[in-house]
């Protein structure tokens, strides 16, 4: 028996975060550009993941979620 480690600082692949939100694809990225999910995060030239911390905070009242602001340089 398999036992995924699931922390804090884990990162989720697209099709994992699909899986726990219940959402699809586009919609994922429909709500990321309207603020209403958490942004992706830049793992390699082609591959983005989100942080498991995210994806809670979003679970916790989906329809209410909105996208922290981005903090100015």
């Amino acid at each position: 028996m398999a036992q995924q480690l699931r922390t804090a600082l884990a990162i989720l692949r697209r099709k994992q975060v699909e899986i726990e939100t219940g959402l699809s694809k586009s919609t994922i990225y429909a709500r990321y550009r309207a603020g209403t999910f958490p942004a992706p995060i830049q793992l390699g030239p082609r591959s983005v993941g989100w942080r498991l911390v995210d994806i809670e905070d979003f679970l916790k009242n989906p329809a209410g979620y909105r996208a922290p602001e981005a903090a100015e340089a």
